[in-house]
């Protein structure tokens, strides 16, 4: 599957902004998907992951009450809506596609295709 991220930019504190990730191929509904972020200088990180049918999502606590992704198995994307964005929220944003039989997976290591990265900045 290849993935297509969008919908990154420069944006104020207390802003929003909706990320969308798009797929390609017919099997998109059998991955797990997951957003993550790498700001200058740091590792990559986990930021939320969504099941294949939508049902079970998982969040790093840093964002939880401000984040929600959500899927469109229809449509073939998974979208992320980041809301009252903080400076620390500042990095490249990652969409990626997890191919297991197992539960969701919240480690980079478990996903197996990734989108190319859009950057979202917050300024403060």
């Amino acid at each position: 599957v290849q993935l297509q991220a969008s919908g990154g930019g420069l944006v104020q504190a207390g802003g929003s902004l909706r990320l969308s990730c798009a797929a390609s191929g017919r099997t998109f509904s059998a991955y797990h998907m997951g957003w993550f972020r790498q700001a200058p200088g740091k590792e990559r990180e986990f930021v939320a992951a969504i099941s294949r049918g939508g049902s079970r999502t998982y969040y790093t606590g840093s964002v939880k009450g401000r984040f929600t992704i959500s899927r469109d198995n229809a449509k073939n994307t998974v979208s992320l809506e980041m809301n009252s964005l903080k400076p620390e929220d500042t990095a490249v944003y990652y969409c990626a596609a997890d191919r297991t039989i197992a539960d969701v997976a919240t480690t980079e290591r478990s996903y197996d295709y990734w989108g190319q990265g859009t950057q979202v900045t917050v300024s403060s």
